[in-house]
């Protein structure tokens, strides 16, 4: 075979490189980011499935749930002392626990459960036709057994009702007892507000804080 011969050439090293493909020489990391460990303690934490609903009700405080964060309601103390000085962070937990607490009243924090002759449905117990009438993603019964939906479309319907009112609760249905019956109990607001004084999202910071020895 010739030296010059076209597959010698190619074979040599001092042929011409082949500049038709090329190596990108930079690469973009297109991974998501980290997404948070942090879950607050819930009432529900004993639930399969706890999870995927106290991560639903954050991602919808960040969303259409920021007027709540963003709000410092007027009976706040009642129910959370360290609110007016938290972060949205801390905040956010405050909420996710008070859905919580609201859910042992409304469903025993069954997803799947069915009240009022088939009229309210799932963790919040919401009818389908107050869903569809704030908007929520969800309308229809099955598909309010979904927790993490259910909770959203809870978030969705407080995010209205408390900045509208000023309060968590308040007399002649304001607030979140506008929709949501247990409210109206003061039985049921004492447990749910005792219960959220005592999560560290709720204490003051002094309250927090180891005592220093003797």
């Amino acid at each position: 075979m010739s030296p010059d011969h076209p597959l010698t050439l190619a074979s040599r090293s001092d042929a011409p490189a082949d500049l038709t493909v090329q190596v990108p020489r930079f690469y973009t990391d297109v991974r998501p980011p980290a997404r948070s460990s942090y879950l607050p303690r819930t009432r529900w934490q004993h639930m399969g499935g706890h999870e995927v609903w106290t991560r639903a009700a954050l991602s919808a405080l960040k969303a259409h749930g920021k007027p709540l964060v963003d709000l410092v309601p007027g009976d706040i103390e009642t129910w959370c002392p360290a609110y007016k000085t938290a972060t949205d962070q801390t905040r956010g937990a405050f909420w996710v626990g008070f859905l919580s607490a609201l859910a042992k009243h409304e469903s025993t924090y069954k997803p799947w459960a069915v009240g009022g002759g088939g009229r309210w449905y799932g963790l919040l117990q919401i009818l389908p036709g107050t869903a569809r009438g704030y908007k929520c993603n969800v309308g229809s019964g099955q598909a309010l057994k979904n927790g993490a939906a259910n909770l959203s479309c809870a978030v969705r319907i407080m995010a209205v009702t408390v900045p509208r009112d000023g309060v968590i609760y308040g007399r002649g249905g304001r607030g979140v007892a506008a929709d949501w019956g247990p409210m109206r109990s003061a039985a049921k607001r004492r447990d749910m507000a005792g219960w959220l004084r005592g999560q560290n999202y709720c204490k003051p910071v002094n309250a927090t804080r180891p005592k220093e020895r003797p």
